[in-house]
């Protein structure tokens, strides 16, 4: 079971991740939203093969990692598969 755990909380936790370009991305139920908000910057980025995704900031015990998840709302239809799904990094651990 993958897990994405960042100042000692788990943040996403699921058996079911897909894995695309080394990063898994984690089915939207099994994320803890209370430990997202959506960047208040509305921060972007476009990836050339899937799409649009935005950022959130990852939020424990009043400690901010600035988008350190995304997703992709609206993925290309080569990237489907992971619609909705959240991707992690900037210093969260992700264990396979």
């Amino acid at each position: 079971m993958a897990k994405a755990i960042w100042n000692k909380k788990v943040i996403a936790e699921s058996s079911n991740t897909e894995v695309v370009e080394n990063n898994h991305y984690f089915p939207p139920d099994s994320v803890n939203m209370n430990y997202l908000r959506k960047s208040p910057e509305g921060n972007q980025y476009t990836c050339a093969w899937k799409g649009v995704c935005d950022y959130y900031d990852v939020v424990v015990d009043g400690k901010v990692n600035k988008d350190a998840a995304w997703v992709y709302p609206e993925p290309t239809k080569p990237a489907n598969n992971i619609k909705g799904y959240f991707a992690f990094w900037k210093g969260v651990k992700v264990e396979p």
